[in-house]
């Protein structure tokens, strides 16, 4: 709780700091012209907010770890805050394109998978130095499946495309804070159950702390968005503790809404490729909701729901099926 407690009063005391600051410097989103019109308004409202995010994170990950081992930090825990601040500052790159160009495109594609990618062999180099064990468990049983240099790969995978899912799930106010913040809170507790006291549980809840800190803030009618430098960061932030946690499987229920917002998309885009035609008014998901007739607030607290579906099923299955 003092973990929880640490992580929110940082981002709110930074908040009515920064946004500010943001504003000053002219930092405000460009909103897609062919997204939904009440979108319109928040045009101008201050991104990179997620600054605050990783700030908080990472600042209270080191207290808090330090405190409970008498002054000393291990490599994961050092390991999950290079994760964080890498994507992080690879969308803090593309954040600042966008506010500085005035667009809503920033990086390249290529550019940013490129990032994506010297990250994740980093972080999968790190493991391998430290002879991390390369099997994956099935959920709800006590079957390892030993993958060898496969496990590079997954890693790799589990990295770039969590980052990249969590990304799409940012697109309403308070969708992603809310969203993310059930996802690391499910990972706290099963990184609990099976490593009491660990460093893994500690960066957990401060991401926790944190995003409920930026909820304040974010929450309809948002202040400040936290741009692609949060958005990455968080999926890195999840897959990374879903690796060192051996529960890489789980991930893909945990964080059930990032999946479908990301298959929704993909649907889409092979859809109009091959048919000419969409399957949903808009992706990813949450849009299409909205071009419905639901309002900005329905959608996100229905996500909600559904996150804490998914994030009981997947303590339920690593918990109690077992």
């Amino acid at each position: 709780m003092m973990t929880i407690a640490i992580s929110f009063l940082i981002t709110v005391l930074l908040s009515p700091i920064f946004i500010p600051f943001l504003r000053r410097l002219k930092f405000g989103q460009s909103i897609r012209e062919e997204g939904p019109q009440s979108h319109i308004k928040k045009t101008g409202t201050p991104t990179m907010g997620g600054i605050m995010i990783v700030i908080s994170v990472a600042i209270t990950s080191i207290i808090m770890v330090s405190k409970s081992n008498d002054g000393s930090i291990g490599y994961e825990t050092w390991l999950l805050i290079f994760v964080l601040v890498g994507y992080g500052f690879l969308g803090f790159l593309d954040d600042f394109i966008k506010v500085a160009m005035k667009r809503n495109l920033g990086l390249t594609s290529k550019q940013k998978m490129i990032g994506q990618l010297v990250i994740a062999l980093v972080f999968y180099f790190i493991l391998h130095v430290n002879d991390y064990a390369t099997y994956i468990q099935i959920p709800g049983t006590s079957i390892q499946w030993e993958l060898g240099w496969g496990y590079a790969l997954l890693t790799i995978v589990m990295l770039v495309g969590a980052s990249n899912a969590v990304n799409l799930t940012d697109g309403l106010d308070g969708l992603l804070a809310g969203t993310a913040a059930i996802a690391f809170g499910a990972f706290a507790i099963l990184a609990w159950y099976g490593f009491p006291q660990n460093e893994i549980t500690i960066f957990a809840l401060a991401a926790v702390g944190a995003l409920l800190g930026f909820l304040v803030f974010n929450a309809h009618p948002a202040k400040v968005f936290m741009g692609d430098t949060g958005s990455l960061a968080l999926g890195g932030g999840i897959a990374a503790i879903a690796i060192l946690t051996k529960l890489e499987i789980i991930l893909v229920i945990i964080g059930g809404v990032f999946v479908i917002e990301t298959i929704s998309v993909i649907i889409q885009v092979i859809s109009f490729k091959t048919t000419g035609k969409r399957i949903f008014k808009m992706s990813p998901l949450h849009h299409h909701y909205e071009l419905l007739g639901w309002s900005e607030w329905r959608v996100v607290t229905t996500f909600w729901m559904i996150g804490l579906i998914f994030a009981s099923l997947g303590i339920y299955i690593e918990v109690w099926i077992v």
